[in-house]
């Protein structure tokens, strides 16, 4: 019998090219190949890029040369870009970085089984042009489901039914029922994504996204539920819905409000212990959103809010809206239904023609948001994007003083909020138990981006376990918690109830 092809998938950027990444494997299993962890024991090694900003794109380069340099010392055959970064550029990054054996587009997704094995066999599939992909879907989103046939939509599956073969390796199964596209997962974690939408109607001037990622539109809410019951099986605790802009879920299916009715169907998945909702825009919330998102079980009451700049000149130079004190008061409307709510966002600094009013503007809003978690960049110019015209660009060394000075200022009240919580009770998900202790994560804390809760005591524990604890100190952004007494041993949280 010959040895089977072997592929390992090196996946950059979001939480949406780790969906993305998924489908990939799910196909290529499907397909006869080999999954495995390490790029150095593959035939091929296929790296998700990421082209969002120029640092996300720096990494994915030193990804693909990093692989390629694995390239006659091992295994190792062929390196391929997919992903962002190699939709958005195409030919260009072809030619730019020879290293990489294959470019391919989103285009090349259904029959990445086909490509990867003609790079393979040394054979070359030609790069594509890169094309703005909002161009592909009619601009009226009522128009744009019967049209999503024709278009290549990463994580939505196929337009006709189709049969998945009858011997399929166990893991492996169709994400949503017989739409969607294959998925294995490719780690044990007890949280998974999952793709809410794809693309963003959105007119950001400092943002290439939708470009690239197309214009937006929805999963329908069976396909979204058929594969949060199949994460559910495989052992997953908790989901975080991901897209470009969530709050803007089923405007294309005829309900802008179809998030409020999903989310507690989701939320009743047998399994499922919470549901977390990821980049949500201010300007679109919805009072009956936020009324869903704070007061259902399982939904966790957290809000990744992507406000950007508070300063009204700023935000309106961004082609976005809202003010400090507007921004304050969307705050204090969450926390009044509750009060503990966990709350993020993200932030430009050194936009062009910000003064130093706009940045003090900025810190009177982070002053008095108590955010958990902050994230700061210094602005840059993206090729593509209108904000790249703009006169009045600031000089590099004052983007980098403000924006040393902001992410000092977030580090501190981060750290302030995090204490804030002290005494307080969490239902923490553990995520790792091993020598350097039980980790997980409280409500207010998203995967990777938000910290960790580092629970005192491990006994009896293990990855995919909820667990009630007391928060007892704080490390930065990080808290210590004690299991509440009883939370270990409950019948809620037994051996046989988390199977």
């Amino acid at each position: 019998m010959p040895e089977r092809r072997t592929v390992a998938l090196v996946t950059l950027g979001c939480a949406r090219n780790e969906v993305d990444s998924e489908e990939l494997a799910g196909r290529l299993e499907a397909d006869g190949w080999q999954l495995v962890e390490d790029a150095e024991n593959a035939d091929v090694a296929v790296v998700n890029t990421c082209g969002f900003v120029e640092a996300a794109k720096k990494d994915s380069v030193d990804a693909l040369l990093e692989a390629n340099d694995l390239k006659g010392h091992g295994r190792t055959q062929a390196v391929v870009a997919v992903g962002c970064m190699a939709e958005r550029y195409g030919k260009e990054l072809a030619e730019a970085l020879p290293e990489a054996d294959g470019v391919l587009g989103f285009d090349d997704y259904s029959d990445i089984s086909d490509r990867l094995q003609t790079i393979l066999n040394g054979g070359i599939h030609a790069s594509h042009t890169p094309r703005d992909r909002r161009k592909l879907l009619p601009i009226s989103p009522a128009e744009r489901q019967e049209s999503a046939a024709d278009v290549a939509l990463p994580g939505h599956g196929p337009a006709e039914p189709a049969v998945a073969p009858a011997d399929l390796p166990e893991g492996l199964a169709p994400a949503s029922g017989p739409r969607a596209p294959l998925r294995r997962r490719l780690d044990g974690s007890p949280v998974a994504s999952v793709k809410l939408a794809s693309g963003c109607d959105r007119r950001c001037s400092f943002c290439a996204i939708p470009s690239f990622r197309g214009s937006f539109i929805s999963r329908r809410p069976s396909d979204v539920l058929n594969e949060t019951r199949w994460l559910a099986e495989q052992g997953v605790k908790e989901i975080m819905l991901v897209s470009e802009n969530n709050t803007s879920y089923g405007k294309d299916l005829g309900d802008i409000r179809l998030l409020e009715s999903l989310l507690p169907e989701l939320a009743d998945v047998d399994g499922i212990e919470r549901v977390r909702v990821s980049y949500l825009q201010p300007a679109e919330m919805r009072p009956g959103l936020i009324d869903v998102l704070t007061s259902t079980p399982k939904i966790a009451p957290y809000f990744d809010l992507s406000f950007q700049h508070s300063a009204p000149g700023v935000l309106r130079a961004m082609r976005r809206f809202g003010d400090t004190d507007r921004f304050l008061e969307l705050l204090d409307t969450i926390r009044s239904k509750a009060p503990e709510a966990g709350v993020r966002s993200n932030f430009i600094v050194g936009f062009p023609g910000e003064s130093e009013a706009d940045l003090a503007e900025l810190e009177r809003f982070l002053n008095g948001a108590r955010l958990d978690a902050i994230g700061v960049f210094g602005y840059s110019d993206e090729e593509g994007t209108e904000a790249a015209t703009y006169e009045n660009k600031l000089d590099e060394d004052v983007v980098a003083e403000r924006l040393a000075h902001i992410s000092r200022l977030a580090e501190e009240l981060v750290s302030q909020r995090a204490e804030d919580r002290v005494g307080q009770s969490v239902r923490v998900l553990v995520e790792s138990v091993d020598e350097d202790g039980v980790y997980g994560r409280a409500e207010h804390q998203a995967p990777e981006t938000d910290g960790q809760v580092l629970l005192t005591s491990g006994a009896g524990l293990r990855v995919g376990r909820m667990v009630e604890a007391k928060v007892v100190g704080t490390e930065g952004v990080d808290l210590v918690a004690e299991p509440l007494q009883g939370s270990l041993t409950s019948p809620a949280w037994s051996e046989e109830a988390g199977r």
